[in-house]
């Protein structure tokens, strides 16, 4: 066991890990299950490195049973994991897929067995490829079928799961699929991906009504992807520069969320890309949250520019250490952001609902993974998170990202972000050395709660 100081977190913090349905569960073409934008997209020659797909990804679909009782080996107290669209109702409107909800149905009661409190995201990216002919996202149609498979999954699985998030980053929904073309469906029109933000809050505010009829006593938020950003000097310019960009990727999805409003100053600068937004749209995406989830990677250093944007993100310094995806690892980030979260908005509880990273992970000769980058990265998050809450932000669980290597969208599988190594090959789990800091966090951290006097 460890002997290192044991940063200190709230009675009933809990720590859990996290995956999504496209990226882990495979069979994609098994009980019912029809094809998502991302199979659609995987299937496009040069859209996924290596033409790789997520019709096999790590087999969870078949494997879930092990996977559990990996998770209760490792001691984990939660487990979000995301339910596929298309495997529920395939055509995206109209029959229910008993088949497929009889899985989430399995997974659910086999969580609780073993311990695990079950956190589910009914949105990771997997929009059934029907809903996409129709329109997509940027279709306001898509609100009441989100709402009427909100309803089938959380009448079924009821307040079993401990809580739900409609959404997982509408921003890389509406802007990596609809604007930058990186993501399913692969598109490149501003005006479509704004549409398509609004659209998606507005079927996240339609569904909560739903949800919390049908699971009273679960906890029902969502789940943002969120950046701080940080001016590149003291200049005036690039101070307003940062804001901008600061309100692209956050502001433009908080505000509407915790203050029933879009920012102004975006709203001025979209001009004819603003969506349509309707009356009683901004009071529906408005309605209370339980929970903020927040997944945190990095952060942005943005200057001044003189070009059409008016700014430009300024790369890391050259010392600055890296992921294996040329993100720069900044731990304060995480404490100034949920900071500033604190400082700027009236907030529900908060969960950091991911947090992670890639490295270059190689499997020994003696069989181990001695990832000591992201045991490195992991610790130093954890102690960055307990500072923030050491100075008063209401934080209540964290979920390392992720409990597996996986199908990492456009990168194929050449990105390892597990705790756990997957041979894809073979699809044997191998605990690695960050998978076994993370279980002695967990086991330190229980041993203190219950040697804290009540």
């Amino acid at each position: 066991m460890s002997t290192d100081p044991l940063p200190t977190f709230p009675p009933g913090f809990r720590w859990g890990v996290a995956t999504a349905s496209y990226q882990i569960e495979g069979a994609v073409a098994e009980d019912g299950r029809k094809p998502s934008i991302w199979d659609t997209f995987a299937a496009t020659p040069g859209k996924v490195a290596n033409g790789d797909t997520g019709a096999v990804a790590c087999d969870h679909y078949h494997r879930w049973e092990d996977d559990l009782d990996l998770m209760q080996r490792l001691g984990v107290q939660a487990y979000r994991f995301s339910v596929a669209w298309p495997r529920v109702i395939p055509d995206g409107t109209g029959a229910v897929n008993a088949r497929g909800l009889d899985f989430y149905d399995r997974l659910v009661d086999g969580l609780l067995a073993r311990g695990i409190e079950p956190y589910a995201t009914l949105y990771h990216w997997d929009l059934p490829q029907p809903l996409q002919d129709a329109g997509g996202w940027p279709w306001r149609g898509i609100v009441e079928p989100f709402a009427a498979y909100a309803d089938a999954v959380t009448r079924r699985l009821g307040d079993r799961v401990r809580g739900y998030a409609t959404l997982n980053e509408p921003w890389c929904s509406a802007h990596l699929g609809y604007d930058f073309g990186e993501h399913a469906p692969g598109l490149r029109d501003r005006a479509l991906a704004l549409q398509a933000s609004h659209h998606l809050l507005l079927a996240h505010g339609a569904a909560l009504p739903v949800m919390r009829e049908n699971a009273p006593d679960a906890h029902h938020g969502v789940v943002l992807n969120l950046y701080p950003t940080y001016p590149a000097s003291d200049a005036p310019e690039d101070a307003a520069a940062a804001r901008r960009f600061d309100g692209f990727f956050n502001r433009w999805y908080l505000e509407p969320l915790l203050l029933g409003r879009y920012p102004a100053d975006l709203w001025a600068a979209y001009g004819a890309d603003a969506p349509a937004v309707e009356d009683g749209d901004l009071g529906a995406i408005a309605r209370p949250l339980d929970f903020l989830g927040v997944n945190y990677y990095s952060r942005f250093t943005v200057a001044a520019d003189p070009g059409p944007q008016g700014l430009t993100p300024v790369p890391p310094p050259p010392d600055a250490e890296r992921t294996e995806m040329g993100w720069e690892v900044y731990p304060q980030g995480l404490t100034d952001l949920l900071l500033r979260l604190e400082r700027d908005y009236d907030l529900p509880p908060l969960f950091i609902t991911e947090n992670g990273a890639a490295y270059p992970d190689v499997m020994g000769a003696d069989g181990r993974v001695e990832d000591a980058d992201r045991v490195r990265f992991l610790e130093r998050h954890v102690g960055a998170l307990a500072d923030a809450i050491a100075r008063g932000v209401d934080v209540r669980g964290y979920f390392a990202w992720s409990l597996l290597d996986n199908f990492e969208w456009s990168h194929g599988y050449g990105k390892r972000f597990g705790l756990v190594h997957v041979d894809y090959g073979t699809q044997a789990r191998t605990p690695k050395r960050s998978a076994l800091w993370y279980a002695d966090l967990i086991a330190r951290q229980r041993a203190a709660a219950t040697d804290t006097p009540s």
